[in-house]
């Protein structure tokens, strides 16, 4: 399943525990409010859960899942960040356009988000592969601000995808 972003010396493949101390790394510069270990160790088992490695080491990751929910599943990514020196290669589109295929595989009908309404990098991303913005959901985080909840209808989007 590795796969090469548009960066031709990275590669998108399944995490390993081993991966988990540079992912928290990445983490904590990425956000203020960063996830512990144990957050991303629970989900070591998702097949939604990539890194993107370089020679040096890993640079980024995705943390996506899939619940059942009567009949139309739903998917959920949970968490993405590149590390600021791998930033503004498509290594994060990589990622997700990878993690949404391993969503639908695994039987996503819609998938979500929650994204910062003030990170427009991401969201300008999240809209471009194909999410919309389907509610705003006030003081979501710690310091207060509201978060946007984003979907993606699966279907429509792989007919889209090349």
């Amino acid at each position: 399943m590795a796969t090469p972003p548009e960066s031709a010396d990275v590669t998108i493949r399944g995490v390993e525990k081993s991966d988990l101390g540079a992912i928290v790394r990445i983490e904590r510069k990425s956000f203020g409010q960063p996830w512990p270990y144990s957050a991303f160790e629970r989900f070591l088992d998702e097949p939604g859960f990539l890194v993107a490695t370089r020679d040096d080491g890993v640079v980024g990751y995705v943390v996506g899942d899939v619940t059942p929910n009567f009949g139309r599943d739903i998917g959920h990514v949970k968490d993405l960040a590149v590390a600021d020196a791998a930033r503004r290669r498509g290594i994060g589109r990589s990622l997700l356009v990878q993690s949404l295929t391993v969503l639908a595989v695994e039987g996503a009908a819609v998938v979500k988000l929650e994204v910062r309404e003030s990170n427009d990098p991401a969201r300008t991303l999240y809209r471009d592969v194909g999410f919309e913005v389907a509610r705003r959901v006030p003081r979501y985080y710690r310091d207060g601000e509201d978060a946007l909840v984003m979907l993606l209808d699966v279907a429509e989007w792989s007919e889209a995808e090349p």
